[in-house]
């Protein structure tokens, strides 16, 4: 390229809905690069999505486009292209004569429009059109994302190349001997002279390769230009760029110039895991689906980008995954800048077929197949671009899919590829092509994530537990002992019932005997998926073409359950037990030796598919307040100490193991660190010790030593801290852990006890007398299963496909909120969240439907509701009932007996109902009582 003719700006606008083709005069002007929906054009939509965000400005159809551009007199004889950066389905016309009709949803359309340009004043016209496409688009499409926008973002310029120029230039990096190899077609000529030139783009390194000239001929060329023997190699811990040149010469005139990124580097596989550079790295990766609320399209600025990403990364983030989609050049640029690896993905989310299959999708695949292509030409050159697959949660041929892979690998052999993520769900299989392998699960129950939907069951080791921090994933990867069928629970006609987006679809299942044993790394699918409630707060953020209507929507619901008083602290709690299930998630794939990385589905919320907001962070990536980023760090990085122990409450006097890690992904050796490490109460050291071991450089997991200590003799609850540190490093982590006193005995005695509100209980509160009533949990129609966890995603999708698939439908609880200063708690004391303490208690327990009731009566211990149902859910609450006392716990009473945690609660709920403190407010009548606990 010699010249760039600009087109951003103003350009003359008529909206066709109808498709009705361009008036004679256009009716209005808008500004490009932009949307539609960003300008604010067409009829106002005053729809409320409930389940996804709400585009204020909706539109779908043709959109028309024009402006005129002077061609000057020195560019004329010039080779010219249009070039879109990124739209969705256009057809051109220069001054009237159609230019084609281009149709990538991931990569530039460039039309090439020499022959239509004149010198001197030029009409340019671009129909855009956002509906039928040939495939449906997965996310970049989508309104649970970026929305089906309509317009022309990024650059849209005039190219401009000498009668001679260079095509389809690709870099590909040789590490061995720090050189890069180019190849490129020659356009206009079959020989010239290629002055090359690189040197270091970013970061604090600086170097400069030698200049060299190349005489080359032929139509495809390929010369091999050296770095030199110091040239810098690129990768997480060192993003080393080279801004490459290459200049094609025809005599003394330079007809093109072509500017790319490189990367000096080797992403490959070896042993189960990828190694950059021949040093091992874990991936760290984020689910992205292009969710930009305050445009609606994803930016096409490095320095937008840049911003994402660096935020990214200081919650240890090392990897993109991007679901269904592929950012513009912009995210590869800033990630190359980063040091960020990423995986774009074919904009599809279905079946691939062969010939064999009645409903063969031919047009649809062959264009996902061209898709691809581009995708690699357009942005294969940056360092960045490590993975690539083919869609999410394919099924089908397996035979087609692996075709696709192997051309794909025969045509650009940079990137890893993998056949796509989750592909056949409960019956995957790994192909011969794929060089990654992408998935939740080996089989039913070899799973290797910690959480799954109701519909997907078995769930996972975080929803149900066990206690403690002992789970990995190695045994599942490869499985020890008896063989595992490789299937799922097929139908009789070979068929399984799988969720499908946020539908069920019905697919062949081929069951296969025996283990299914991975021989390429393996990468764990949408981990976590943690939900948190809404923080109202945010919708005030919403200033673009998005509104949060369904936030509103939420809201408004929360109100008239009488409960909108109580949003802030429902945000909070519910947001702090999801920080603890995602630090035990990822932790258990930190403490997988046969585990290559994972894909946290989400760091950020998703807007869309019921409204999912799984984030530590909201739409925007920003903060929720819920944990800092050095926080996150100390289980999210490439440094992660990890204390192995099998529960987190203890008696008094009892003997407490650890077994202390570091999974080490930095290249510097650390040799002979001391790890301190100290069990605190407060302000109080307990114990403590240190002890010394060395870390050899990226892929160590080093077992320092175990920790082996009697607890101290405590008179209360403790709740203590167990901090490891790597002394002179930022490397340390911290654990709750609790004491209990020796020998709690429960004592009822003083306080009637009762399992219903039977005649003999109405009789001693109707003498002025205090009751407890622990209810028979299965006898309790008025009320809903207990559960640890958060829910899942969001309540409701997964209650939608549940009950489509005939399955359970979630519980859909979202953690307790509790009065922790209440004196019934005095004796077991409490966050205001979820802690370990309760998740026995918890899991064999109900909680109470309130609807209803004055807003006075606020539970003790409250169970927090989903946005969709709100209900008021006591676990213990107190009223009173006539002149008596009335204390509700619905908890398995026999349940919580058996563990050390449950005694301590049950000690602190008698000894409250038998003192002078237990004195409700709120008033309820026999009557109500009765009813509630129907």
């Amino acid at each position: 390229m010699i010249a760039t003719i600009g087109l951003e700006g103003t350009w003359e606008f008529q909206l066709d809905g109808d498709k009705q083709g361009l008036q004679v005069a256009y009716d209005d002007t808008i500004a490009l690069p932009g949307t539609t929906s960003y300008a604010g054009k067409g009829k106002r939509n005053h729809d409320a999505h409930a389940g996804s965000l709400t585009d204020e400005y909706e539109f779908e159809g043709w959109a028309w486009y024009s402006k005129t551009v002077e061609l000057p007199e020195e560019l004329a004889g010039s080779t010219i292209m249009l070039y879109l950066e990124r739209t969705r389905v256009t057809t051109v016309w220069i001054n009237g004569e159609a230019a084609g009709t281009q149709n990538s949803l991931c990569a530039p359309h460039v039309y090439n429009v020499t022959n239509q340009l004149k010198q001197g004043i030029n009409t340019i016209t671009i129909r855009v059109d956002n509906t039928y496409y040939p495939t449906k688009g997965g996310h970049m499409t989508s309104r649970d994302t970026q929305t089906n926008w309509n317009g022309i973002t990024g650059r849209i310029e005039l190219q401009c190349y000498g009668t001679a120029y260079l095509e389809e230039v690709r870099t590909y990096p040789n590490v061995a001997d720090r050189s890069v190899t180019v190849k490129a077609k020659l356009v206009g000529t079959r020989e010239g002279i290629i002055n090359v030139s690189a040197a270091i783009a970013n970061g604090s390194n600086s170097h400069t390769a030698a200049g060299m000239t190349y005489m080359v001929s032929g139509e495809e060329i390929e010369f091999i230009y050296p770095l030199g023997t110091d040239a810098l190699l690129w990768s997480e811990w060192e993003p080393n760029v080279y801004q490459l040149r290459i200049g094609l010469q025809q005599g003394e005139l330079t007809t093109d110039v072509h500017e790319t990124f490189v990367g000096l580097r080797e992403f490959k596989t070896g042993d189960g895991a990828f190694t950059i550079n021949g040093a091992k790295t874990f991936l760290r990766g984020k689910h992205d689906g292009l969710i930009f609320p305050l445009t609606g399209f994803a930016p096409t600025t490095v320095e937008e980008w840049l911003s994402v990403l660096t935020t990214a990364k200081s919650y240890g983030m090392n990897h993109y995954r991007f679901h269904t989609c592929c950012p513009p050049e912009a995210a590869f640029e800033a990630a190359d800048r980063l040091g960020i690896y990423m995986e774009p993905e074919l904009p599809f989310w279905g079946t691939v077929t062969d010939e064999s299959y009645e409903n063969h999708n031919a047009v649809e695949q062959q264009y996902l197949i061209e898709e691809g292509y581009r995708m690699l030409k357009a942005f294969g050159n940056h360092p960045s671009f490590v993975m690539m697959s083919l869609g999410n949660e394919l099924w089908g041929s397996k035979e087609r899919i692996d075709e696709i892979l192997s051309n794909y690998k025969a045509f650009d052999n940079r990137p890893l590829y993998t056949q796509g993520s989750n592909n056949f769900q409960f019956v995957p299989v790994i192909l011969e092509h794929e060089d990654f392998y992408c998935g939740v699960r080996f089989s039913r129950d070899r799973l290797i994530r910690g959480s799954y939907a109701m519909c997907d069951a078995p769930l996972g080791h975080v929803q149900v537990g066990p206690q403690g921090t002992l789970k990995d994933y190695d045994d599942a990867i490869v499985p020890q002992g008896a063989a595992v069928k490789q299937a799922g629970s097929a139908a009789g006609d070979g068929t399984i019932q799988i969720q499908y987006g946020t539908e069920t679809k019905v697919v062949q299942a081929e069951a296969a005997e025996g283990e299914l044993v991975p021989h390429v790394p393996v990468v764990s699918h949408e981990i976590g998926q943690f939900q948190t409630y809404p923080d109202y707060n945010e919708i005030a953020k919403y200033t673009g073409p998005l509104k949060a209507r369904n936030f509103e929507l939420f809201k408004e619901r929360l109100e008239e359950k009488g409960l909108g008083h109580l949003a802030h602290d429902y945000h909070v709690s519910s947001g702090r037990l999801a920080v603890a299930s995602y630090k035990e998630e990822l932790e258990a794939a930190f403490r997988s030796k046969r585990l290559a990385g994972f894909q946290l589905l989400d760091l950020q919320d998703f807007s869309g598919q019921g409204t999912a907001l799984v984030g530590m962070l909201d739409a925007f990536m920003e903060s929720k307040g819920l944990i800092s980023p050095e926080e996150w760090r100390t289980f999210c990085s490439d440094a992660v100490l990890l204390a192995r122990f099998p529960k987190y409450n203890y008696a008094a006097g009892e003997l407490f193991e650890a077994d202390i890690q570091l999974r080490y992904l930095r290249p510097d050796a650390l040799s002979g660190f001391k790890l301190s490490w100290e069990l605190r109460a407060g302000e109080e050291t307990l114990a403590s010790g240190h002890a010394i071991a060395s870390a050899y450089g990226s892929g160590d997991f080093v077992e320092i030593g175990r920790i082996a200590l009697d607890m101290p003799e405590v008179t209360e609850m403790t709740k203590t801290s167990l901090n490891l540190q790597i002394e002179g490093t930022d490397i340390r982590k911290s654990y709750d852990l609790w004491i209990y006193p020796s020998n709690i005995e429960v004592d009822s005695s003083g306080v009637s006890v009762f399992e219903e509100l039977s005649d003999e209980a109405a009789a001693v509160l109707e003498q002025g007398g205090r009751v407890v009533i622990m209810p028979k949990l299965d006898g309790l129609q008025n009320s809903i299963e207990g559960t640890y966890c958060v829910d899942f995603w969001c309540y409701p999708m997964f209650r939608s496909i549940s009950e489509s698939m005939n399955k359970p439908v979630p519980v859909g609880t979202m953690g307790l909120l509790i009065e922790q200063k209440h004196p019934l708690l005095s004796l077991f004391p409490s966050e205001i969240h979820s802690t370990e303490p309760w998740r026995q208690i918890v899991e064999n327990s109900r909680s109470i439907i309130l609807d209803g009731t004055d807003k006075s009566l606020q539970p003790i211990v409250q169970t927090i509701d989903n946005f969709e149902r709100n209900h008021k859910l006591g676990l213990v609450f107190e009223c009173r009932v006539g002149a008596g006392s009335l204390l509700i716990c619905a908890v398995d009473a026999k349940q919580a007996a058996a563990t050390l945690e449950g005694r301590q609660f049950l000690h602190s709920l008698f000894r409250y109902a038998n003192s002078e403190d237990f004195s409700p407010q709120a008033e309820l009548g026999l009557q109500q009582v009765r009813e509630l606990l129907k």
